[in-house]
């Protein structure tokens, strides 16, 4: 439990069928929480727009941003696997552009690979990248950098043209050299399917069981973004409710007089007390006398 996760480690649970499991985490305190709890891999992901900055979709995320919260996630955790996603327009402008985000948050964030989203058009960025020494997964379906294409968040893959599409794309994303796949709301039987085919692990979020592994938004699953929960989202936990109810009771007792109380307070000593006491009625007693002495003259 204490080895490092590592590509090859996500190759091996693959083969031997053991589910891989894999969630977001943005900052510091989240990522060592997921560390402990024995998460296989970390997804540093643009929905950081959404779920923590209040973006109505990912495509404001900008690198710089990506940068920092990686820089959190990684001086959080230690044993998971660690990937980036690159931001909108980050990758999709040429391959230049794309080798230099990726190898900034490598270098700077501190991760140990990249996500980049699309299919067969993507795959001369994916090859590139790996050439360079550049470990990165895919991910194919429902691909939220390009929501305004799809017309808002759909489906994908439920025509048999756009299935036949979503198995070229997987092939083209293995055969370009990523190590792994995140499939995205695509039904279940085609990513089963996708899955079979694949010799890299495929990472479903929202198509079914049959993927290598699963992954969510933290804070969809922790029920910590309320505008919207997608359908395939299992709440484990309602945080808002109880940091609601946090923030209400101490604002409750804050109002009422009743926090801080003595148990929170740092306290002197009675015979230190006693002595800054008597020093500064000493001072106090000086200052009166030469604030008489001035209105005196001034009479």
């Amino acid at each position: 439990m204490n080895d490092r996760v590592t590509i090859h480690t996500l190759q091996e649970k693959k083969q031997r069928g053991e589910p891989i499991a894999m969630l977001t985490a943005y900052d510091y305190p989240t990522a060592a929480l997921l560390d402990q709890a024995g998460i296989d891999t970390i997804l540093v992901g643009d929905s950081l727009g959404m779920v923590v900055h209040g973006f109505e979709t990912t495509l404001p995320v900008t690198m710089d941003m990506m940068v920092l919260h990686c820089q959190a996630v990684t001086r959080g955790a230690k044993r998971p696997l660690i990937i980036a996603d690159m931001p909108f327009m980050s990758y999709q402008t040429s391959l230049e552009d794309a080798l230099r985000s990726a190898a900034r948050l490598l270098a700077e964030g501190g991760v140990d690979a990249v996500k980049v989203e699309g299919g067969q058009p993507i795959a001369p960025t994916v090859r590139t990248l790996v050439d360079a020494g550049i470990a990165v997964m895919g991910h194919i379906g429902l691909t939220p950098q390009s929501v305004s294409v799809f017309g808002g968040y759909k489906t994908q893959g439920k025509s048999i043209d756009a299935a036949r599409e979503l198995i070229a794309d997987a092939h083209a994303i293995e055969e370009a050299g990523a190590f792994a796949l995140v499939i995205e709301a695509i039904p279940a039987r085609l990513a089963t399917l996708i899955t079979d085919r694949l010799t890299i692990p495929t990472i479903g979020i929202g198509a079914g069981a049959g993927c290598d592994g699963q992954v969510v938004v933290t804070h969809d699953m922790l029920g910590l973004f309320e505008r919207f929960t997608p359908r395939f989202v299992k709440k484990y936990a309602d945080l808002s409710t109880t940091l609601r109810d946090a923030f209400a009771a101490y604002c409750a007792d804050v109002r009422a007089g009743e926090f801080p109380g003595r148990e929170h307070e740092f306290s002197f000593s009675d015979e230190l007390w006693s002595e800054i006491a008597d020093e500064f009625e000493s001072l106090q007693t000086a200052k009166d006398a030469e604030g008489a002495k001035e209105k005196q003259k001034g009479i």
